[in-house]
């Protein structure tokens, strides 16, 4: 098995840096785990939707340049379903059925996926209808990916 997790934004904190790793090394028993961190687009102006438009554009322009069309898809979007955790290891399961056994997790920028990205998803999820400083969501999605693995493996850590 093996995961991909494409995120535009680099990780700048150290205790999110070291979360992430703690994590990568606890997920190493049941899957690889591969990240690519893309650069995000600069905007000048906040307010402008122009702007906002050309750097979902040029983002996701990036995001499936490290997509090969055979990969099994999960973008994070805020307006998609959010699942419980049982409800999310039953999704990677089924995930790794269908995708051969690996799957990409795509986190956006901090203004959302492009809809060339949405559209070449296989699946979309949400984390939680609450708002995460950006860098945040790679550890809470690798923290339930591996409490998705207990989970499936029937082993102690979910609660």
């Amino acid at each position: 098995m093996k995961i991909k997790i494409i995120a535009v934004g680099k990780i700048k904190e150290k205790y999110l840096k070291d979360g992430i790793a703690e994590y990568v090394k606890r997920i190493q028993p049941y899957s690889d785990v591969e990240i690519f961190e893309l650069n995000d687009y600069s905007i000048y102006d906040s307010n402008s939707i122009f702007e906002i438009e050309k750097a979902k554009t040029e983002e996701g322009k990036s995001i499936l340049k490290n997509i090969k069309n055979t990969e099994y898809v999960i973008t994070l979007d805020l307006n998609k379903n959010e699942p419980n955790s049982l409800q999310f290891a039953t999704i990677l399961d089924k995930s790794f059925q269908k995708g051969g056994s690996k799957i990409t997790f795509v986190i956006g920028g901090s203004y959302g996926l492009s809809e060339e990205v949405r559209t070449r998803a296989n699946d979309s999820i949400s984390l939680s209808k609450l708002t995460f400083l950006h860098q945040m969501t790679r550890l809470i999605l690798l923290e339930q990916i591996y409490r998705s693995f207990k989970i499936l493996n029937n082993e102690v850590y979910h609660k």
